[in-house]
């Protein structure tokens, strides 16, 4: 930025902090994310309804920035839990897997039986610190192999042989988050979660920055013509093609792409760009002050991977540090149906998330609210033990979750499942039911009856 930029950028915050002291805006975390993220032509958009706002004087206060915050990481596909934790130490596993084991000595051990996946080092670092839990083992009675069907019943919480509609976090919202806004839960990705679900929904969803078509600032019709085409595009069903189906690996129907939407916004389509706009920014409501705050914390205070988990995070930790009053975000990485191929399709998403979760533990570090956030990681199901004829592995079962934050208990929790006791259908058997993970992290780190959100209690483990 170029000492003039910085001297415009300096007045126009002065003359906003004028303007902000004499009302409130009723606006959203759209507002707040203009500034980093999306393209100008949105960012103009905001400003018109931002002055329509102030002259209607709406009012509007945030209040509860301190709390917990919950991260929900999504690995979609199937993550194969045995590469991710290999147990190095089990003749089994090399036997089973010729091509695709690693050799003891590149696992980074946590044990005398199993360590982390070469690539994951920047985890093995923060689990060195004492920043990490590792479950293992984890899954339901009775697994279901189908992508859809077992995602529905980690969002669910559900048993796997009951339908459930609402999700374990909309029941949260619902029950625990009366008269919170709308922006208490965040999701990064092209769609809203069914974890969100519930007969009063709440919620943000927003696309990834790198779906964007940024906007020459030079030619204003092209902006216009191309903010039309993008708004009136944004609530239809998902190609699956650069769409919410590349990130989540295919495993989820529906959806929406652009820029944000409320969760009880979706299918409405036609109108302006300004209409639209003015339909889902302003059921979120953020006073221009906070807006302001948020958007003086742009920049992270770190430098992330520039890959699709590496932006979603990059943005989860600007909203926590402008002091979004969001207590879930819940953010996607695809990608983990490892067939084919598997070896350097994997190493590829370990290094990934390992870089990514790194990276936003150094940024929140550097903020100062590492010890507010917890993460947790899952996926629908684990993979076979053998692999398969095409160098790859089949739907399994059970899995490991990486649970990560300032306020975790560190460790291994849970027996890792035995490599040659298998169920009747040939698969990994669970130990910890996934429920004990998410009525620990309710319990113990939300600070509410998890019971509520449930249905019925599970137990407690160890981690919190």
């Amino acid at each position: 930025m170029s000492h003039h930029d910085h001297h415009d950028s300096d007045s126009s915050r002065e003359r906003g902090t004028l303007q902000t002291r004499r009302s409130f805006l009723r606006t959203s975390v759209l507002g707040a994310a203009a500034s980093w993220t999306l393209p100008t032509f949105i960012d103009q958009t905001f400003h018109a309804l931002d002055a329509q706002a102030a002259a209607n004087g709406a009012t509007q206060i945030v209040t509860g920035t301190d709390g917990p915050i919950l991260v929900v990481l999504q690995q979609a596909g199937g993550n194969d839990g045995l590469n991710m934790l290999p147990p190095w130490a089990d003749d089994t596993y090399h036997r089973l897997r010729p091509t695709l084991a690693h050799r003891p000595d590149r696992v980074l051990k946590l044990n005398d039986y199993c360590g982390f996946h070469p690539a994951l080092s920047p985890l093995k670092g923060l689990y060195d610190e004492g920043h990490v839990a590792v479950i293992q083992g984890v899954g339901y009675p009775n697994p279901n192999r189908s992508h859809f069907r077992s995602t529905e019943i980690w969002q669910t919480a559900s048993d796997s042989n009951r339908n459930v509609a609402n999700g374990w976090l909309g029941t949260y919202f619902d029950n625990c988050c009366q008269g919170a806004p709308p922006t208490v839960g965040v999701t990064i990705g092209g769609q809203t979660p069914q974890a969100f679900a519930s007969p009063h929904p709440t919620g943000v969803t927003f696309a990834n920055p790198e779906k964007y078509r940024w906007i020459d600032k030079s030619s204003p019709q092209q902006a216009a013509d191309a903010a039309e085409t993008l708004y009136r595009q944004m609530n239809q069903p998902d190609t699956g093609v650069d769409g919410a189906a590349a990130l989540d690996g295919g495993n989820m129907s529906g959806g929406s792409i652009g820029a944000v939407t409320g969760s009880g916004a979706h299918n409405q389509t036609g109108g302006s760009a300004l209409d639209f706009l003015e339909r889902t920014a302003l059921d979120a409501q953020l006073s221009s002050d906070k807006v302001l705050a948020i958007a003086r914390k742009t920049r992270p205070m770190v430098a992330y991977p520039t890959t699709p988990l590496g932006d979603s995070l990059s943005l989860v930790g600007r909203m926590i540090a402008g002091g979004l009053p969001t207590r879930v975000y819940y953010v996607s990485h695809g990608g983990y149906d490892t067939h084919n191929g598997q070896a350097n399709t994997h190493e590829r998403l370990m290094k990934e998330l390992g870089e990514g979760i790194a990276s936003f533990t150094a940024d929140l570090k550097a903020q100062g609210n590492f010890n507010r956030v917890m993460l947790v990681t899952f996926s629908e199901f684990g993979r076979r033990v053998a692999q398969n004829a095409s160098n790859g592995t089949d739907h399994g079962a059970a899995a490991p979750m990486i649970i990560l934050g300032g306020g975790v208990k560190p460790g291994l929790y849970g027996q890792y499942p035995s490599l040659t006791k298998l169920s009747d259908g040939g698969d990994l058997m669970y130990n910890v039911d996934f429920r004990s993970v998410y009525a620990t992290a309710l319990e113990r780190w939300m600070k509410v009856p998890s019971q509520t959100v449930l249905g019925r209690k599970f137990p407690l483990l160890g981690m919190v």
